[in-house]
């Protein structure tokens, strides 16, 4: 069976058209080769496209079922050529963005959902570090963005602001064993076992971010996980106000931020290599991110 694409887009424009003559005059050709093009479809098929017994022809139950069909064979065409267009203007095949432990996943792929889907032939990869692991496969060149904090100083870093997050010292109530205040001290909870994240890096130096030395440690892999944690009483630990705050409302998680346990401030930046020369794509994505 030998059917062209040419055929296909006929046969849609006389159903989308109305009538042979309308489908015509869309397509620039004359009357009788629309009925020449269907007619030789038709002897191909073995069936009968068009019920021609009334005024106007209409599809019969086999030529709508056979045009509906068609469609997707259209779609795909169009697709191909969109991608066609694509890497015929050497734009980028896919992107690694890399998100950060304590950066707001929906805030960051709500923009990303944004921009990928007026980018649909550049595959996302998206992936997710945590601390220091994150700047490494930047510095690595193992992606072409990242949204989390870096060291504003670092001249290997180009940025932008994205947004603030603040880091909330938590614990469950029933694990509280003193009474809470304000001037609580680290030392009041020195007894009490504190949950911190491992950092993904592999090769780059690591922080012990507001680690307390010869404390009892629960070292987890992602934040969901030590919010969890800390929700079932088996540690205390510093929390991005985001993940937690429902928790502080509803009194399921206690803040024991005051005078000396302190919450902090993180500013997260979306950050790309200083020295990289970017494609049209990674370019795109970094314009539409400041907007």
């Amino acid at each position: 069976m030998n059917i062209s694409l040419q055929q296909l887009h006929t046969l849609s424009a006389i159903v989308e058209q109305g009538s042979i003559q309308a489908a015509a005059l869309y397509l620039h050709k004359t009357h009788p080769s629309l009925i020449t093009a269907i007619k030789k479809l038709e002897a191909e098929l073995g069936f009968a496209l068009f019920d021609r017994s009334g005024y106007r022809s209409v599809l019969t139950a086999e030529g709508e079922a056979f045009y509906r069909s068609s469609q997707q064979i259209l779609l795909d065409e169009k697709r191909l050529q969109l991608q066609a267009a694509h890497l015929k203007n050497a734009e980028e095949v896919e992107l690694t963005i890399v998100i950060g432990d304590i950066s707001p996943i929906p805030q960051s792929t709500k923009v990303l959902k944004a921009f990928f889907q007026k980018h649909q032939f550049t595959q996302l990869n998206l992936l997710f570090e945590n601390l220091e692991g994150v700047n490494e496969r930047l510095l690595n060149d193992e992606a072409d963005l990242i949204i989390h904090c870096i060291d504003q100083t670092d001249p290997r870093y180009e940025y932008q602001p994205f947004c603030e997050v603040e880091l909330i010292p938590v614990i469950a109530p029933d694990y509280l064993d003193i009474p809470l205040h304000n001037e609580l001290k680290y030392s009041d909870i020195h007894h009490l076992t504190q949950s911190t994240i491992k950092s993904t890096a592999i090769n780059m130096p690591t922080k012990d971010y507001f680690l307390q030395q010869q404390t009892a440690q629960i070292k987890v892999g992602d934040q969901n996980t030590k919010k969890e944690i800390i929700l079932q009483g088996m540690a205390w630990g510093h929390m991005p106000l985001f993940l937690v705050e429902k928790e502080l409302q509803n009194g399921r998680l206690l803040s024991l931020a005051g005078k000396f346990i302190k919450s902090h401030k993180l500013d997260i930046v979306v950050a790309r290599s200083a020295n990289k020369i970017q494609g049209k794509i990674a370019n795109r994505l970094w314009k539409f991110f400041s907007y």
